[in-house]
C-alpha cells in the first residue's frame, strides 16, 4: 500500500473561496466537498488569525458561514476529545491542518432522546491526516475525534458543516444516556466570543 501524499498547500482564503464557487448540490452528497479538502489541504500559518487553544478542552474557531454551511477551526491540546455526537443530519467533512486525529465512529442501536437513553457500539476508526481528509457517512453519522496522547502534538482540524446548525445530541455509550446540547463558537472570524 502506498503512502498517501499531500498536494501542495493552499490559504485559508483560496480554500473558502473554493467552497464559495461550489454548486449548492455539491453540499447535498459527500465526495465533492471531501475531494477538494484532498486537493486543497490548507497551509497553518494562513489559519493563525482564527485559532485559539484551552487546556480544559478543544476550541470551536468560526472562519466562514453562509446558508449553505459552516467552515469551523477546531484547536485540539494532545490528548483532547470530543464527545461521542451527531450532526442534525446534516453532512460533515473533516481535514487535519495539523497533526493526525482518530475519527471513532458509532453504530446507534437505539435512541430515545426524550427519555435520555441510547444504546451505541463501536464500528470503525479512521485516521485524520492532511492527505487523508474524510466525510462522516450519512448513514452511521455519529462519532466522536480524538488528538490521541500518544501523537504527543496540538491538532487542528478543519470542519464543514452543510447546513449550519447550533445543536447536536451527545451520547455516552459506557452509561448508554443521550441528549442534546447547545454548541457555541470560542471565535467568530478571528474575534473572541464572549462566555
Amino acid at each position: 500500500m502506498s503512502e498517501l501524499t499531500v498536494p501542495p498547500r493552499v490559504s485559508i482564503d483560496e480554500l473558502v473561496g473554493e467552497l464559495h464557487a461550489l454548486a449548492a448540490s455539491a453540499f447535498d452528497k459527500t465526495e465533492e466537498v471531501r475531494s477538494l479538502l484532498a486537493r486543497m489541504p490548507v497551509e497553518e500559518a494562513s489559519l493563525a488569525p482564527y485559532l485559539s487553544w484551552d487546556r480544559q478542552h478543544y476550541t470551536r474557531n468560526l472562519i466562514d458561514k453562509t446558508d449553505l454551511y459552516e467552515l469551523i477551526a477546531i484547536c485540539w491540546e494532545v490528548g483532547q476529545g470530543s464527545s461521542v455526537h451527531n450532526h442534525r443530519g446534516q453532512n460533515c467533512w473533516m481535514a487535519a491542518a495539523v497533526g493526525k486525529l482518530l475519527v471513532e465512529n458509532f453504530y446507534v442501536g437505539f435512541q430515545d432522546i426524550e427519555a435520555g437513553k441510547c444504546q451505541l457500539a463501536a464500528s470503525n476508526t479512521v485516521e485524520l491526516t492532511a492527505a487523508n481528509p474524510c466525510a462522516v457517512d450519512p448513514r452511521e453519522p455519529v462519532h466522536r475525534v480524538l488528538n490521541p496522547r500518544e501523537a504527543n502534538q496540538r491538532a487542528v482540524t478543519l470542519h464543514v458543516y452543510s447546513r449550519p446548525f447550533d445543536t447536536c445530541v451527545v451520547y455516552s455509550p459506557e452509561q448508554g444516556t443521550c441528549g442534546d446540547i447547545q454548541l457555541h463558537y470560542n471565535t467568530v472570524f478571528g474575534k473572541p466570543v464572549a462566555p
